[in-house]
C-alpha cells in the first residue's frame, strides 16, 4: 500500500511539474501572440497609410518604439522562466523516473530500512545506486562561456591580471632601476615540493593497498566465520587504525618534522582529507552489498575490482561507484587548456599578494594593535580577498576538477552550482562545493539521521557544520603552522546563524546582495587576521616556544618596524 501510494505522489508530482511547464510555455506562446499582434496592427495600419504614398513618419517611430519595448519586455521574460525551472525541472524529472524504476519508490538510505517495524534496523543500508544518480553533464561555466557576455567577464580577469604584471614590472625598475623577474614568495611557497611528492605517493599507495584488501578480506571471510560479528569488529577497527594512524598522523608529521613551507603543506594536507573521505566512501558503500548478499545467501561476494577501485581515486568525485558515465572521447586540447588556466590561477595569486597584501601587512604592525588597526586592516584586505576567493573556485573547481575528469572521461561534471545566485547561505553551502556537499550530506547527515532517526535534523545540521568547521580549522592549522580559530568562529557561530536567519525562503534580490556582503566582508577578516597573526609570527619569533604559544595569538602583542 505504501509502495503504490507513493508511486502515485511521484506520479502526481510529475503531472504537476508538466501541467507548470505547460503554463509557462502557454504564457509564453501569449505573449507571441501579443507580438504578432502587434505586427500584425502594425502592418493593417501601414496599409491604411494614404494611397499617395506618402507615410506618416512619425507613427512609424512610434511603432519600432513600441515593438522594441515588447521584445524588451519579452526577452528577460524568457531568458529568467528558462534559467530557474529548465534545470530543476530536468533534475526532478531525473530522479522522478529513477523512483519510478524502483516501482514508485526510490530506494534510499531511509527507505530501505522502512519494512515493517524495523526503521531502526540498522544492519541493511540502501545499495549504492540508489544515493547520488550520476548522468553526463557539463560544468555549468562552460556552458555560461559560451554566452559572449559572460566571457567578456572573464577577459576582464586576465586584463587584470596584465595590469598586475605590468604593475609590478614599473615598480621593479623604478625602485631596482632594472626588471626583476623574481618569483621568491611563490618558490618559498612551494619549496620542498620534492618531499610533498614522495609523502603523496606513499599516501596513494597505501590508500589504494589497505582499504582494499582489508574490505576484501571481510567481504569473502564474512560469509564463511562462524562468528561474523567479531570478525566486521575487528576489521573495522584495523581500518579506524589505518584511517587515524597512517593517513592521519603519517602526513602530519612529516609535514611537522620537515617544516614543509605553506603551499606545499597544502598539497599535502589536503590531499590527506581527500584520501580519508575516499577510503570512507569506497567501504561505505560496498558493506552494505556484503551485507544484504549474505541475507539473500548468495554464492557471490560483491568485491569491486582493483581497476574500479583505482578509478575511482582519482575520479573527480567523493561518492563511490563501480562505474560511472564517461564521455566517448578525450579532448587533449580542453585538457591543456585548463591545466594552463590552473597556473595562470597561481601567478595571479602571486601578482595579487605582491602588489595587494605584501605591502599592506609588512606596515601594518608599525603601529600597535588596535580597533583602528583592525577595521583597517579587514577593509583593506576586502579586494585581495574576493579576487583569491574567485581564483581559488576558479582553479581549482573548475578547471583542476574538469582537467581529470576530462582526461578519465567522467561524464558528470556538476562540481559546483550557481552558488553565486544564491538569496540563502543554506543554499550558497549546498552549491558551492557539490563534490564535498555530496560527502557530508550522504556520509554525515544522512547516516546521521539513519543512526538517531529522523527526529533530529537540527542535531545533524549542527553535526555536520562541527565536523566541516573542525577540517577547515586544522587545514589551515597545520599549513600556517599556528592555531588561529578564526575560521571556525565564523564557520561555527556566524554561519549557522546565517543559515537559519537567511533560508531558502529568502528569495528577493535584498538577500543575493546580503549574501555576498557578507561573504566579502566573511573573507576580508579571514585574510586580515591570518596575514596579521603570520607576520607577527615571523617577526617576532620566539627562542623556546611552549605549546600555548602555538595557539595564542601573537599578532595581539607583537610590535616590529622595518
Amino acid at each position: 500500500m505504501r509502495t503504490y501510494s507513493t508511486s502515485l505522489n511521484d506520479n502526481t508530482m510529475v503531472g504537476e511539474e508538466k501541467t507548470s511547464v505547460k503554463k509557462r510555455l502557454s504564457k509564453s506562446s501569449k505573449h507571441a501572440e501579443e507580438k504578432e499582434e502587434g505586427q500584425r496592427d502594425c502592418t493593417e495600419e501601414s496599409q491604411e497609410a494614404p494611397s499617395n504614398g506618402r507615410i506618416d513618419l512619425k507613427q512609424l517611430i512610434a511603432k519600432k518604439i513600441q515593438l522594441t519595448a515588447e521584445a524588451e519586455e519579452l526577452k528577460p521574460f524568457f531568458m529568467k522562466e528558462v534559467g530557474s525551472h529548465f534545470d530543476d525541472f530536468v533534475t526532478n524529472l531525473i530522479e522522478k523516473s529513477a523512483s519510478l524504476d524502483n516501482g514508485g519508490c526510490a530506494l534510499t538510505s531511509f527507505s530501505v530500512l522502512e519494512g515493517g517495524n524495523s526503521h531502526r534496523a540498522k544492519d541493511l543500508r540502501a545499495p549504492p545506486e540508489h544515493g547520488k544518480i550520476f548522468v553526463i553533464r557539463r560544468s555549468l561555466l562552460d556552458e555560461l562561456f559560451e554566452v559572449d557576455h559572460i566571457r567578456t567577464i572573464y577577459h576582464m580577469f586576465i586584463a587584470l591580471l596584465i595590469l598586475f604584471i605590468l604593475s609590478t614590472l614599473v615598480v621593479d625598475y623604478i625602485d631596482e632601476g632594472r626588471l626583476v623577474l623574481e618569483f621568491n614568495l611563490m618558490s618559498y611557497a612551494f619549496g620542498k615540493l620534492t618531499v610533498a611528492m614522495w609523502t603523496w605517493c606513499t599516501m596513494f599507495l597505501c590508500t589504494l593497498t589497505v582499504p582494499y584488501f582489508l574490505f576484501q578480506h571481510w567481504a569473502r571471510g564474512y560469509h564463511r566465520s562462524s562468528h561474523p560479528v567479531v570478525h566486521s569488529v575487528l576489521h573495522c577497527f584495523l581500518f579506524v587504525v589505518f584511517q587515524i594512524g597512517v593517513l592521519g598522523l603519517g602526513p602530519l608529521y612529516v609535514v611537522l618534522v620537515y617544516t614543509l613551507p605553506p603551499a606545499s603543506r597544502f598539497i599535502v594536507i589536503l590531499e590527506q582529507i581527500r584520501f580519508i573521505m575516499k577510503a570512507h566512501s569506497f567501504v561505505r558503500e560496498n558493506v552494505p552489498r556484503v551485507l544484504n548478499s549474505a541475507k539473500e545467501k548468495s554464492s557471490t561476494v560483491p568485491v569491486p575490482t582493483v581497476n574500479q577501485y583505482l578509478y575511482f581515486l582519482f575520479a573527480p568525485t567523493l561518492i563511490y561507484r563501480d562505474n560511472y558515465p564517461r564521455t566517448p572521447i578525450v579532448r587533449w586540447g580542453y585538457v591543456a587548456m585548463q591545466f594552463a588556466q590552473v597556473f595562470g590561477c597561481f601567478f595571479y595569486v602571486y601578482y595579487v599578494f605582491e602588489r595587494l597584501c605584501t605591502p599592506l601587512f609588512r606596515n601594518i604592525k608599525q603601529e600597535p594593535f588596535s580597533a583602528r588597526v583592525l577595521v583597517l586592516c579587514i577593509f583593506n584586505s576586502i579586494l585581495p580577498a574576493v579576487l583569491i576567493l574567485f581564483l581559488s573556485f576558479f582553479a581549482f573547481l573548475h578547471c583542476w576538477l574538469n582537467a581529470f575528469a576530462e582526461m578519465l572521461r567522467f561524464g558528470d561534471r556538476m562540481f559546483y552550482k550557481d552558488w553565486w545566485n544564491s538569496t540563502s547561505y543554506a543554499n550558497y553551502y549546498r552549491t558551492w562545493n557539490v563534490v564535498v556537499h555530496d560527502w557530508l550530506y550522504y556520509y554525515a547527515y544522512k547516516d546521521f539521521l539513519w543512526f538517531f532517526t529522523k527526529k533530529f535534523r537540527s542535531a545533524a545540521m549542527l553535526a555536520v557544520f562541527a565536523v566541516s568547521a573542525v577540517v577547515h580549522e586544522y587545514a589551515l592549522a597545520v599549513c600556517l603552522n599556528f592555531f588561529y580559530p578564526v575560521l571556525f568562529v565564523l564557520f561555527m557561530f556566524f554561519g549557522m546563524a546565517f543559515n537559519f536567519i537567511a533560508n531558502d525562503s529568502r528569495k528577493r534580490p535584498i538577500w543575493n546582495v546580503l549574501m555576498w556582503t557578507s561573504l566579502f566582508a566573511g573573507n576580508g577578516v579571514l585574510l586580515c587576521f591570518y596575514s596579521q597573526e603570520w607576520y607577527a609570527r615571523q617577526h617576532c619569533p620566539l627562542k623556546n616556544p611552549t605549546f600555548l604559544d602555538y595557539i595564542r595569538p601573537r599578532s595581539w602583542t607583537c610590535r616590529y618596524v622595518f
